[in-house]
């Protein structure tokens, strides 16, 4: 791979403005640099659900082996503030000058993939069918992902199961193959008003209802494999007045989707004991914001990845995530996904920054893997 080129065309990536429902302009540069690579494009259009400006791009660069290829994926839009991004490179690392995010997350994986495909056309190396998605609206609940029409996807465009994500926090290396299902709580707590200076014995305080609950509830860390957060608790009334209105909001999320709905069930108890015990009415509604995700292949992938990292003398390491990312979406459409880093640390502040080493280390790795193809 090239190096400088590499670094350079971060840079140059990291200048575009893409926030989330933005990131238009972005997606148009990389149209135009893939179809100048020699891609094939299909562009799809959810971002007409949501408000956003950006289609989900694949890439398709055909490959002379046959088999099952493989994709490389991302995302385009980055966390704000971003507008105006002054990139700085000292030593081994790439940063800003401290007022905007850096946007490495997840440019730098777009600019590792772009490398990729560049080193492999003018190497002339053979390979199999390679795939590229990249997805608008990712740190906005997976958006574009979650939009993304397969069933008009031609078939000749329908990427490769096996997807590797540029979009890990940390060293190269990690290679996360696991991640939990979320699901989104609400929950409203009806008591009744009254004068709070006058006569509250005859009302009934939401607040207390939605407390004498929340108390009693597991929150935090349950298990291992599972969390769960209270995120707001919203009831505005004047002093004098007993309110009689309280919504609670929050998450549960775990690597079982029926340990997810076991929580939820002992809340809705908790719930109907507050009632009992204080009066009032509650409403519980839940949803699922994204799937689990797991290995669909019993690990062969991430211990396939993990191999070639070690040829290349990185240390890998097979990990277990608590967080979600486009992966979780994609699983659900049956890809299996192993998610890789390349240097981002302090992601989403103004002090975020790229170890540049590990962008190239992971770089290599993705080379590597699909030189083997050759062989």
């Amino acid at each position: 791979m090239n190096k400088e080129r590499l670094l350079n065309n971060l840079v140059e990536m990291l200048k575009i403005h893409s926030p989330s429902k933005k990131e238009g302009k972005y997606a148009s540069y990389l149209v135009e640099l893939l179809e100048g690579m020699g891609a094939s494009i299909y562009l799809d259009e959810g971002y007409l659900q949501y408000g956003g400006d950006s289609p989900s791009i694949i890439a398709k660069f055909s490959g002379d082996i046959e088999g099952d290829g493989i994709t490389l994926a991302a995302h385009m839009d980055v966390i704000e503030p971003n507008l105006d991004v002054e990139p700085i490179i000292e030593d081994n690392i790439i940063r800003t000058n401290g007022t905007t995010t850096l946007g490495g997350d997840d440019k730098g994986g777009i600019a590792s993939i772009v490398e990729v495909l560049r080193t492999i056309k003018e190497e002339k190396i053979s390979h199999k069918d390679i795939y590229v998605v990249l997805t608008p609206c990712e740190e906005v609940g997976m958006l574009g992902a979650k939009h993304f029409n397969w069933e008009k996807v031609p078939k000749d465009m329908m990427p490769s199961k096996n997807m590797i994500v540029v979009d890990n926090a940390g060293a190269a290396g990690i290679i996360a193959h696991s991640a939990p299902s979320k699901y989104d709580i609400e929950i409203s707590f009806q008591g009744k008003k009254a004068h709070a200076g006058i006569e509250p014995e005859k009302g009934i305080n939401a607040i207390n209802l939605a407390s004498y609950a929340l108390s009693r509830m597991d929150i935090g860390r349950i298990d291992d494999l599972t969390t769960s957060n209270i995120s707001t608790i919203s009831s505005e009334f004047p002093s004098n007045v007993v309110p009689d209105m309280c919504r609670v909001t929050g998450e549960v999320r775990s690597h079982s989707e029926e340990r997810i709905l076991e929580i939820i069930e002992s809340y809705k108890k908790i719930c109907e004991e507050a009632v009992e015990k204080l009066g009032g009415i509650y409403k519980f509604d839940y949803k699922c914001d994204y799937p689990v995700l797991k290995p669909k292949d019993d690990l062969n992938f991430a211990k396939e990845f993990a191999k070639i990292y070690e040829e290349i003398n990185v240390p890998a390491e097979l990990k277990v995530i608590g967080g979600g990312s486009d992966s979780n979406i994609f699983a659900k459409q049956g890809f299996n996904s192993i998610i890789i880093g390349v240097g981002m640390y302090k992601v989403h502040t103004v002090d975020e920054y790229l170890e540049i080493d590990e962008l190239f280390k992971t770089t290599q790795a993705i080379i590597r893997y699909i030189k083997k193809d050759e062989q």
